[in-house]
């Protein structure tokens, strides 16, 4: 089993940045790529971005590219989400995933694809 918990979202104003942090913990060798997502009220969780731990490959949703980046430190089993010029739309809980997939080269944007979850962090931006 493999444990994630985030931190870092909080109530921010637009322009602003904010980083996010994912602590994985359990059995963090048998995940090869970190993700993650967004659920914003009333609408569908949506992919953010995600990472191969080994392959430093990284994938963003057109939404926020340019202005998030994720980031890694396998030595301290974590993940970051640089977030940058913040925007009222970017209100939303936002999950950190992990794919236990070995096979997967490109990190998935599907969120069926990402066995471990966390329990979210809250990011509110006020304009």
């Amino acid at each position: 089993q493999v444990q994630l918990v985030e931190s870092g979202g909080r109530l921010v104003q637009a322009g602003d940045s904010l980083r996010l942090t994912c602590a994985a913990s359990g059995r963090t060798s048998s995940t090869y790529i970190m993700g993650w997502f967004r659920q914003a009220l009333g609408k569908e969780r949506e992919f953010v971005a995600a990472i191969h731990r080994t392959r430093d490959i990284t994938v963003y949703a057109d939404s926020v590219r340019g202005r998030f980046t994720i980031s890694k430190d396998n030595f301290k089993n974590t993940v970051y989400l640089q977030m940058n010029s913040l925007a009222p739309e970017d209100t939303a809980n936002y999950y950190c995933a992990a794919d236990r997939n070995p096979y997967r080269s490109i990190p998935s944007r599907r969120s069926g694809d990402y066995e471990y979850w966390g329990q979210g962090t809250q990011v509110t931006v006020a304009s």
